[in-house]
């Protein structure tokens, strides 16, 4: 394990604490031309080597033990950054991110995978106690949404109810809602019930306190309606996965 943490070390040095924003911008401009796109694969290589190295650096050959799956990483890494600078566009730049980094930390994982010799046993994934919290984080994403959404379809107040001093963020409530519930899962499992009720006041505080001077009451009712909602899903949710996993 100690091998992945030195891996994942070297990656956020390299990626986010030794890149200036001048090579970001040379790299978007020139993709494959720029010479940074090459001097930020070489620096990874460098710290792949000292980080791994130093746990072995009895001698100066010990330093280099891990030359080959540095390489190997480095080489992936230039691929892989290369691919988003050649696809990513102006309004997509967000999503190749995520892209981007999911690749590398995946590499990552490969290859310390391979070196340490890890077996990865697939049949884990089908025990109970797998499948259940899989379960339970997919159910409290998009189908909770839908539940919600629908059994409080016929309270919904018309659009300006919502935006009397401006505009509001594109599926932000959805987002919230996911977020708690997420929340409420991982609180519930680790047997931490002050978290449920701590994020029950701060979402409070939050969002019924722009609805004190709402000129209908339906508004509070619909949004109170909505968040009791998601509570009693996630939480019933939680429940039912720890008597699952029991």
């Amino acid at each position: 394990m100690a091998l992945l943490l030195q891996l994942f070390l070297a990656h956020l040095i390299g990626d986010f604490f030794l890149q200036p924003t001048s090579w970001i911008h040379n790299k978007e401009a020139k993709k494959w031309t720029s010479p940074y796109l090459y001097g930020h694969a070489v620096l990874h290589l460098a710290l792949l080597i000292l980080f791994t190295g130093l746990s072995y650096a009895t001698n100066s050959s010990s330093l280099f033990y891990f030359w080959k799956p540095a390489l190997l990483i480095t080489v992936l890494h230039l691929l892989i950054d290369g691919m988003k600078l050649q696809f990513q566009r102006s309004h997509t730049k967000r999503t190749w991110f995520f892209i981007d980094q999911g690749l590398h930390v995946v590499v990552l994982f490969a290859v310390w995978a391979y070196f340490q010799r890890i077996h990865v046993d697939l049949s884990v994934l089908m025990q109970v106690n797998i499948l259940a919290p899989i379960t339970a984080i997919l159910f409290l994403l998009k189908p909770t949404s839908f539940i919600i959404k629908i059994a409080i379809s016929k309270w919904t107040p018309s659009p300006m109810a919502f935006t009397p001093g401006g505009g509001s963020l594109e599926n932000a409530g959805e987002l919230i809602g996911i977020l708690e519930r997420l929340l409420i899962l991982t609180f519930v499992l680790l047997g931490k019930w002050e978290g449920v009720g701590f994020l029950l006041a701060a979402k409070s505080v939050f969002r019924f306190g722009d609805l004190k001077e709402a000129a209908e009451m339906k508004l509070t009712e619909y949004v109170l309606i909505g968040t009791l909602l998601s509570f009693g899903i996630a939480t019933a949710t939680a429940l039912i996965t720890l008597r699952l996993m029991a």
